[in-house]
């Protein structure tokens, strides 16, 4: 639990305990089974990613949601650093809301699935821009190790549609949206996925960018903050 000045402990034999926020290491809030991405769920992101590749034709939204997958591989936390790899060419930032699974989820309607969410966290979908131009599937591009970050902590309330996403590298704002911004918001996103897949507590979604994705190099600090829920911080160093 966060307080004022630090960490409560709430479990265990040291529940009521207050911690100092800089006397502990916070883990990834939530040790999902799979991580879960959605593509291109903002409309002026769409345009953005449309705008560097002239030679294709994409239609303004897809039929249905693009959905990939990251490895648990590449999950880490708060203030962990995001390894730039040695054979990359353009590693990008893509600040994204989190949703955190509570119950096993298969075949649900969006009213049902408000009920099947543990909570809500800030996270990165960094991305190698270049090899997910080449590569026919996204795996690569999205999949390196350290590639999903995500945290600090988990908020249970549910964030306000006016909730602003926004990412920052080095203290200047890159990306900034709202919530109400996404073409289909989480609960229509977790009734889609579980048409295919069982959802199991911990599993992550990573519900999409903002406009605004940029590059990042080693010695960066990005910063994704979500109203209401907290702000993630990673830097970036190299391999």
């Amino acid at each position: 639990m966060v307080a004022d000045d630090g960490y409560l402990l709430r479990h265990g034999e040291d529940a009521g305990t207050a911690v100092a926020f800089g006397s502990v290491r916070l883990l990834p809030p939530a040790e999902p089974t799979k991580i879960i991405g959605v593509g291109w769920n903002f409309p002026e992101h769409i345009s953005e990613m449309v705008a560097r590749l002239p030679e294709r034709t994409f239609p303004e939204t897809a039929a249905e949601p693009i959905i990939f997958y990251k490895p648990l591989s590449s999950l880490v936390a708060h203030q962990e650093p995001i390894v730039y790899p040695g054979d990359a060419t353009r590693v990008e930032h893509e600040g994204e809301l989190v949703v955190v699974m509570n119950a096993p989820t298969r075949r649900v309607d969006a009213a049902t699935a408000r009920d099947r969410i543990r909570g809500w966290t800030c996270g990165n979908d960094v991305t190698e821009r270049d090899m997910q131009r080449r590569d026919k599937q996204w795996w690569r591009a999205k999949g390196y190790d350290t590639f999903a970050a995500v945290g600090p902590y988990l908020e249970t309330e549910t964030p306000d549609t006016l909730a602003r996403i926004i990412t920052r590298v080095n203290g200047q704002v890159r990306q900034e949206g709202r919530v109400r911004d996404m073409l289909r918001d989480p609960f229509e996103i977790i009734a889609y996925v579980s048409r295919a897949v069982t959802l199991l507590p911990g599993d992550m979604i990573m519900l999409g960018t903002p406009p605004g994705v940029g590059p990042l190099v080693p010695g960066d600090t990005v910063e994704v903050e979500v109203d209401g829920i907290g702000c993630l911080s990673n830097p970036v160093v190299a391999e």
